[in-house]
């Protein structure tokens, strides 16, 4: 039967009766969902549902509509996982609570993340239905809180000791135990001799005793966790284990104490395979929880950036404090060598920065007054003064490590498959071995018994849901750590699964693919008038510009050591041009649309100012006292690497394309020397997002990348986001990639990150699957009718115990991802006809 729920969501976006009406249809419009009654003055919508219906589509279909649900997110450290099972398991309790919107489990990291419409469902609900599934919860610290990614650290390597500690004390009792049996049956001369000795019965009682304490000692953990959870309907690989080994165990423990009891074909024990399993287990998790650890080095690796210690300007004096007590607004001393304690401004000092380890470029960085530090970064010779603007959670390394827990964290859509398999794989695997028992003891030869046994124990032990489980977090944990340390930031795991299906990458062009700084590129004098003086004059009028064009020709003049004069009754015409008058001489700088209108002739330039705007670059006109005296030519250069990331894109299979607000004719010239593919040019900021609506028509799946506020839109609208960390923060917060330097070879690096770590999902799924529908077969005895060949038991276990390693083995190769492109792009191209050209000095 299928049940009806009801679930009150708090909205956000709606103004009006039409707003509610809006928002009823869409809901109305999901599947499973019975009815829908938005309450505008309490902004609420009450939802009546059964399934296929569920919080998240609810809560999608209400985003879509433009009406998103208020949520709320909670992060715990989740307990007793062992198998992919258990997430499927733990997941499913988790949105069992009312209010519960979605839920994520993640076995790699062992945490949990549940979202929540706003005030519908308490921490508490959320732990006790954890807690009655079997899977205790502990709330987390905020991400990228102190002890955050290192409290892990150090719970993961206790748990590998005492892993370790378990599986020593296990092998040194089982050791004589496989000796005694194993031995006597592949040495028949030991066999005589402890039929001489000690006697085989004395055997099976030294073997009894020892395996005993193997199950009851370090294998205790298996039975404690396993027969609940079986017995609550949850079986787990705890419970395969369990149930295996108990089944060897009380088999052979009739066959030594009660042989009555069996038919006198059953006369043999299987001691060591129970105890010789629980040793290959626990072997197998201590291999696993060593390399699980390993995953998570790149977070720990940003953790140990932050510095103990700071030496803080207070009252004149300096002082050294907890790098945690630093305030905004402290004056902050980097002295040669230190890393920089907070984000913070320069005040005082000159030096190179070394900033490798947030954006992944091994170059220094020039630091003056009046430019931003970060912390965790090393200060060069010279040393610093900078004044705190970013302490404790707010900075950006904090922010940073945020990001990469929250991506780490992640489920991508290629798991949905995993996680519906491996809900019910342990009962499968019950079953399987049930029906193996059955077949065995109905036309097995004899004796049948011992050979059922020996064919369900090792279905049992063989079917190892944990390389399912691990196949996907692990590679996304190693992938996404990786890409932070080359300066890479996937604030949304499903970005590595987005990106890696991206048919075409838009570029947004001023400050992403250009400096996003105008330069003078041209001076044509078309008087007798000396150069020097005409970029004086000019200075002089644009310095009462805000405009970039202005303040690109005020820059030339003063690397030109051209002094610039005071300028008298400015006024500027928007999108024309501006006057002034300078030193007696009435200067006019501006289009030739605002020479026209200002009665000035602009004789025969006309042609050379089109073939500036066909190379790229903006002309203007200067005329001194009503006669043309120059033109001149600003453009915004393209970033030294931004050719050779175009190129690798192409590289790769990708069209590249560039959407721009500037004319046709620049922005053409800009795609020439880009090497791009497709331009849209004059391109409104608001209609930005409809021309990656556009290309996604035309190419499919689009990738853009932005850093202004007026990308933002571009950026959501986009099936993968990426911002330049050197852009605005609205850029970034619509991301779902940053790049942490403004070089577009991260676009690059970011592409090649998330096709190498996909690969390494599917490799990893690929091994999971073909190793259980391969082996369980064998386990169960399918080679024995052609090749009287039976899988036993322990090689079973040292079987399942290898899968998982080799899956975490396999994501561990991601840390040795190197980046696309070298450092160095090479020299910067000058522009075209540069000023020293055009003036023929």
């Amino acid at each position: 039967m299928n049940t009806e729920h009801t679930l009150t969501l708090p909205v956000s976006g709606m103004s009006c009766a039409s707003c509610a009406a809006r928002l009823e249809r869409a809901l109305a419009a999901v599947p499973g969902v019975r009815h829908a009654g938005v309450n505008l003055a309490a902004e609420t919508v009450s939802v009546d549902f059964q399934s296929p219906a569920d919080g998240a589509a609810l809560a999608a279909a209400m985003a879509q509509a433009g009406y998103p649900a208020r949520t709320e997110t909670h992060e715990f450290d989740i307990g007793n996982l062992s198998c992919a099972s258990c997430v499927a398991r733990a997941e499913r309790a988790l949105t069992g609570v009312s209010g519960v919107l979605s839920a994520e489990v993640n076995l790699a990291t062992e945490t949990a993340r549940v979202t929540t419409a706003e005030g519908q469902a308490r921490v508490t609900d959320l732990v006790e239905a954890a807690a009655a599934a079997g899977y205790p919860l502990r709330p987390r610290q905020p991400a990228g809180a102190a002890q955050g990614a290192t409290g892990a650290g150090t719970r993961r390597d206790a748990e590998a000791r005492d892993l370790a500690r378990r599986a020593l004390i296990a092998a040194a009792l089982a050791l004589p135990v496989f000796l005694l049996e194993m031995g006597g049956h592949a040495v028949p001369a030991l066999h005589h001799w402890i039929g001489r000795t000690i006697g085989h019965q004395t055997s099976w009682l030294i073997q009894f005793v020892l395996t005993t304490l193997v199950l009851i000692g370090p294998g205790r953990a298996f039975y404690r966790k396993g027969f609940p959870a079986l017995f609550r309907g949850a079986a787990d690989m705890n419970s395969l284990v369990a149930l295996g080994t108990s089944a060897a165990y009380l088999f052979s423990t009739v066959v030594l104490f009660a042989p009555a009891l069996l038919p006198d074909s059953s006369g043999a024990v299987y001691f060591e395979a129970a105890a010789v399993i629980v040793v290959l287990v626990l072997l197998g998790r201590w291999l696993e929880a060593r390399a699980k650890g390993r995953t998570g080095d790149a977070i720990r690796a940003l953790i140990r950036l932050r510095p103990t210690n700071a030496h803080v300007l207070r009252d004149g004096q300096v002082e050294q404090i907890d790098a945690t007590a630093i305030r905004v607004g402290d004056i902050v001393l980097a002295r040669p060598g230190d890393r920089i304690a907070t984000d913070g401004v320069v005040v005082e000092g000159r030096c190179h920065v070394d900033e490798s380890m947030i954006t992944g470029e091994s170059l220094p960085v020039a630091k003056q007054p009046g430019d931003p530090v970060t912390g965790g970064t090393v200060a060069g010779a010279g040393g610093l003064r900078f004044r705190a603007t970013r302490v404790g959670t707010d900075t950006t390394l904090s922010q940073i490590v945020r990001m990469v827990e929250q991506a780490q964290g992640a489920k991508l859509p290629i798991q949905n498959l995993v996680d519906r398999v491996t809900l019910w794989f342990v009962p499968a695997v019950l079953a399987v071995a049930a029906l193996t028992v059955a077949i065995w003891l109905l036309v097995g030869p004899a004796p049948a018994l011992p050979h059922a046994l020996v064919a369900g124990v090792a279905v049992l032990i063989i079917a190892c849901p944990c390389a399912m489980g691990l196949a996907t977090p692990t590679s996304i944990m190693v992938g996404t750590g990786r890409a932070a340390s080359l300066g890479v930031l996937f604030r949304k795991g499903d970005a590595l699964q987005t990106l890696h299906d991206t048919a075409v990458v838009a570029f947004d062009k001023t400050g992403t693919l250009t400096e996003g700084r105008p330069e003078l590129t041209d001076l044509i004098v078309q008087g007798g008038m000396d150069e020097t003086r005409i970029l004086q004059l000019a200075a002089a009028v644009e310095a009462g510009s805000e405009h970039p064009v202005a303040d690109a020709i005020t820059r030339a003049a003063r690397r030109d050591a051209a002094p610039i004069p005071m300028a008298t009754g400015f006024r500027s015409v928007t999108g024309h041009g501006a006057a002034a008058r300078v030193e007696n001489h009435d200067v006019l700088i501006g289009s030739a649309r605002f020479l026209k209108r200002e009665g000035v002739d602009a004789g025969g330039a006309d042609a050379t100012a089109d073939d500036l705007g066909r190379a790229g670059k903006t002309p203007l006109f200067v005329a001194v006292d009503g006669q043309l005296a120059a033109i001149l030519a600003v453009a915004d250069p393209l970033k030294p690497a931004a050719r050779t990331a175009i190129d690798a894109l192409h590289a790769m299979g990708l069209q590249v394309a560039m959407i721009t607000g500037d004319n046709h004719a620049t922005a053409r010239a800009v795609a020439r020397s880009a090497g791009i593919d497709r331009v849209l040019s004059e391109v409104l900021p608001g209609d930005k997002a409809a021309a990656v609506a556009e290309l996604r028509d035309k190419f499919g799946s689009v990738a853009f990348v932005g850093d202004g506020i007026n990308d933002a839109p571009a950026l959501a609208r986009a099936d993968t986001g990426i911002a330049i960390g050197t852009g605005t923060d609205i850029a970034i917060e619509a991301a779902d990639v940053v790049l942490m330097s403004g070089d577009p070879r991260g676009v690059v690096n970011a592409m090649l990150l998330s096709q190498r770590t996909m690969r390494n999902i599917r490799q990893n799924l690929f091994w999971a699957f073909a190793y259980n529908i391969a082996l369980v077969p064998v386990a169960a005895g399918a080679l024995y009718p052609a090749f009287g060949l039976m899988l036993s038991p322990p090689l079973a276990a040292a079987a399942m115990a290898l899968s998982s390693v080799f899956v975490l083995t396999n994501a561990l190769r991601l840390r040795f991802i190197e980046p696309a492109l070298a450092d160095d792009p090479g020299p910067r191209a000058p522009a075209p006809g540069g000023i020293a050209a055009a003036t023929g000095t």
